[in-house]
């Protein structure tokens, strides 16, 4: 795939692999320190103008964690996938809500549900659960709280 072979050759062992092409998007898995750079190419290169980003979300692999980026170039029609994988004990990575302000909902989303915590986010606190809530309810290792506030759940 041609945008895979670009970013390899700019950003070397930063781009680990192309997950399978048999999947729509093929998705590119990226380092996360090198994300924040690959996400400003992937949208300012005129040969890809990835102008959209449709969803992020966070997945627990029980091992490791992933968060996964699906773009879009309204330009262009094309569209791929970007994967970071974390390990479990360091869930940080970099935000890319200054390439893609749309980007800053969908990590607020994750980092209430998984506790993904995204460095240099303009806004970066829970959307859907209460300040107080205590863990982050999608990890497949979240025990669930018998009450909130006196409430049985």
């Amino acid at each position: 795939m041609a945008i895979f072979e670009s970013l390899k050759g700019k950003f070397g062992d930063a781009v680990a692999e192309l997950q399978s092409e048999a999947v729509r998007p093929p998705f590119v898995v990226v380092s996360a320190a090198s994300l924040p750079e690959i996400a400003r190419l992937l949208r300012d290169e005129p040969a890809m103008k990835f102008d959209s980003l449709m969803c992020l979300s966070g997945v627990d692999c029980k091992d490791r964690f992933a968060v996964a980026y699906h773009l879009h170039s309204l330009a262009l029609g094309h569209r791929i996938g970007l994967k970071v994988f974390l390990p479990r004990e360091n869930t940080t990575l970099p935000s890319v809500d200054a390439v893609w302000p749309a980007a800053n909902f969908m990590e607020r989303e994750t980092f209430d549900l998984f506790g993904i915590v995204f460095t240099g986010s303009k806004d970066l606190r829970r959307i859907l659960l209460p300040e107080d809530w205590e863990g982050h309810p999608l990890r497949k290792d979240y025990k669930y709280p018998e009450s909130y506030h006196g409430v049985k759940l």
